[in-house]
């Protein structure tokens, strides 16, 4: 556990794997769906915006990739699912544009994103073993990917992320009263049952998995003991930051980290839900190698920023619905004559003081899951 908050670390990889499988699947999509005799064309115009043709492919490419490796439909099924479908992923598109525009009005926001956007393709090259963007982008060169547009599908990601978060969740999280806070956590305090934790973490590189199990095995077996985490953590841990603050996951203040056990996902989670102040988990794998886990307290009374922060995850989606149809009402929106058939009776609804939130195409989320 490397990361100051481990929710934070997963979506980064998550992140970092949509965007290389994004990649990957470019070339053959092309030659599949692309072929030279076919004029792209516009979908729709948002305010100054167009929606292309190209864009639309894309998504109907990535989509049926959903649904025949995710879902298990046949390719057959996954294709009529896709035309079924047009209007949403469509839609999709529109809200999409809507919110890269907003984003590139506000100030600063372009800036950051593309700050982020250079982080992640650093972090990227980082964990492959290249010391620089000149190797990575030479390597995916070679693989038939292109690092220009991977960065784009990921500017346009966070782009979307980074609107949603200040104009809506920020808002959404500020304005919550003590009342609410403290109602809800009454009536929910199991869901914020949180821990404090140290670790030891052991690499696999230059050993072999089963070596390193053994030994991370070892070191939990001697923790319950009785033996001092931090002497194991001095003698054996791994990871150099960890390791200067003895094993404690710490916030960038020094102070140790609490983190929701309901948030902790995965393999980690199961280690440490049970355990009490003082437990120490069995060894847990990770993509690098494997590390041992104590907890150090243990609590479940009100803290603010986890009330706020769980209940504004609750009332998220519908915050960004009613955003979205916002915009979409301030907005000019013309479908093409080909598509106004399909997307028109969506953009009706917002007329009628409806909501409108596709549910069967694929969210951005879902394509992003690792192959």
């Amino acid at each position: 556990m490397h990361s100051k908050n481990i929710k934070a670390r997963a979506l980064s990889l998550a992140l970092a794997a949509f965007a290389l499988a994004t990649a990957l699947a470019a070339p053959a999509r092309a030659q599949e769906e692309a072929p030279p005799t076919v004029l792209d064309e516009p979908v729709a115009q948002v305010d100054n915006d167009v929606i292309m043709l190209s864009q639309l492919k894309r998504e109907n490419a990535e989509f049926r990739d959903v649904l025949v490796k995710q879902r298990g439909m046949t390719p057959e099924q996954a294709d009529a699912e896709v035309q079924k479908k047009q209007p949403e992923i469509i839609f999709n598109l529109i809200n999409e544009s809507l919110l890269i525009q907003k984003g590139k009005d506000m100030p600063r926001m372009t800036e950051d994103v593309e700050a982020e956007v250079n982080r992640e393709v650093l972090r990227v090259a980082k964990n492959s073993g290249m010391n620089n963007l000149e190797q990575l982008e030479e390597a995916m060169r070679q693989e038939g990917m292109s690092l220009s547009a991977v960065k784009e599908t990921l500017r346009r990601q966070f782009m979307r992320q980074a609107v949603l978060q200040r104009e809506v969740d920020s808002k959404v999280y500020y304005g919550l009263t003590d009342k609410e806070l403290q109602d809800y956590y009454n009536a929910n305090r199991a869901k914020f049952a949180s821990v404090t934790m140290s670790e030891i973490f052991l690499s696999l590189a230059g050993r072999t998995e089963e070596e390193v199990k053994l030994k991370a095995a070892d070191l939990a077996k001697r923790a319950r003991a009785g033996e001092s985490f931090e002497a194991l953590v001095e003698k054996n841990s791994e990871h150099e930051p960890t390791k200067k603050t003895k094993g404690v996951l710490a916030d960038s203040d020094g102070k140790p980290r609490w983190f929701l056990v309901s948030e902790l996902t995965g393999e980690i989670g199961t280690a440490v839900k049970d355990l009490k102040a003082g437990g120490v988990s069995d060894p847990v794998k990770t993509e690098e190698g494997y590390m041992i886990l104590r907890v150090n307290e243990r609590d479940d009374s009100f803290k603010d920023n986890f009330v706020r922060g769980v209940l504004t995850s609750e009332r998220a989606d519908k915050a960004h619905e009613e955003y979205m149809k916002t915009l979409r009402q301030e907005a000019y929106i013309k479908p093409a004559d080909a598509y106004r058939e399909a997307i028109q009776p969506l953009l009706d609804k917002d007329k009628q003081g409806t909501p409108t939130a596709p549910e069967s195409a694929p969210s951005k989320k879902e394509k992003g899951k690792k192959q």
